[in-house]
């Protein structure tokens, strides 16, 4: 049976990893340095820590799920007590792509990372349509990479995350740069971004009069039907006024270079800000 060390275990991505863990095919050992994170694993999951020093040894995989800012640091405090042929998982790809991880190639890196349950999805279950992270109800699709080690060990990845992102659909293999343009680029960089504004844009209409329910309302109700054609969930096409008004209304709120923040010298300077 994999043994497996999860670090930072009672944190609040931990501690999602944990309840998933619980009752799985492997055996885990639970690490955690805060008392409110070990006290919540008691009470909540009936689950008691150990020390690095006990559990990391022991493990055939070590699960870092803690901070993009603390990783190279825990994972070199970590790595003289990892037997070689130990596979460590990262749950994001920044730390990783920023080369914060210990030079030993007798380790396996595994990435991976959820792409959160889709706004488009089969959900009929009230709890499940209100998952909006993923990993409790709602199904959603996962992205995970191979950073090194032998092509075999996939599989073990790729299970151990099925397990801690589930209920899982689809997953996707991809590169540990590939990942960095998934994210930060596209969903931060990008969408986060763009949807900031739409969140601005909305006060900005209820700061001249109209009221925040109605363009609350108004604004969802649009986003949901021009995504739905937008992403081809839906088939259809814009107006000629809304085709017009996006011709207009882009080169105002875009800079024509904006796609150079998929630049790989953009992208490492991203995740420098953030690592």
């Amino acid at each position: 049976m994999t043994r497996i060390a999860l670090i930072g275990a009672g944190g609040k991505m931990g501690f999602r990893l944990s309840r998933n863990l619980k009752g799985s095919e492997f055996t885990v050992d639970h690490v955690e340095v805060s008392e409110a994170g070990r006290g919540r694993l008691s009470q909540e999951l009936s689950i008691d820590c150990v020390d690095a020093e006990r559990a990391v040894p022991n493990a055939d995989v070590v699960i870092l799920a803690v901070p993009d800012t603390l990783v190279g640091k825990i994972s070199h405090q970590l790595s003289p007590m990892m037997e070689s042929g130990t596979m460590v998982i990262t749950l994001d790809a920044a730390a990783p792509f920023a080369g914060h991880l210990p030079e030993r190639d007798d380790l396996i890196y595994f990435v991976t990372h959820p792409c959160h349950p889709p706004i488009f999805n089969d959900e009929t279950d009230l709890e499940a349509k209100k998952d909006y992270f993923g990993g409790l109800k709602a199904t959603q699709h996962i992205v995970s990479a191979l950073m090194q080690g032998p092509e075999e060990s996939f599989e073990l990845g790729e299970r151990i995350a099925r397990t801690i992102y589930a209920p899982v659909g689809r997953s996707h293999r991809v590169s540990v740069d590939e990942m960095a343009l998934l994210e930060p680029g596209l969903s931060e960089t990008v969408c986060a971004t763009l949807l900031a504004v739409m969140r601005e844009a909305m006060d900005e209409v209820v700061a001249r009069g109209v009221s925040q329910q109605c363009a609350r309302d108004f604004l969802l109700g649009h986003m949901n039907i021009l995504s739905a054609v937008i992403f081809d969930e839906q088939p259809g096409a814009f107006s000629d006024a809304c085709n017009k008004a996006i011709e207009n209304g882009k080169p105002m709120l875009m800079r024509d270079d904006w796609k150079k923040v998929f630049e790989p010298e953009e992208i490492a300077e991203s995740i420098r800000r953030i690592t």
